[in-house]
């Protein structure tokens, strides 16, 4: 199963790579993908690269929503 999972981008450089944290981890990112991406959007993060862009409140829903499902993975 793939997953893509909002991340909040850092940073990025005028080649299109840049850092974005999620669930307070900082990877490298291709934000190649995002017109006119800016530090402080949020993106979903997919093997690597952000391949759309989605709200604050979307982001957080999202997030919140995976916690619950790997809490309840938890013996």
């Amino acid at each position: 199963m793939c997953l893509g999972i909002p991340a909040k981008v850092i940073s990025l450089d005028e080649n299109g790579q840049g850092e974005v944290d999620y669930l307070g981890t900082r990877v490298k990112t291709n934000l190649a993908f995002i017109e006119n991406a800016r530090p402080g959007d949020w993106v979903i993060l997919h093997a690597g690269f952000a391949i759309s862009r989605l709200d604050e409140e979307e982001a957080r829903e999202t997030l919140s929503l995976l916690r619950e499902m790997a809490d309840l993975q938890d013996p």
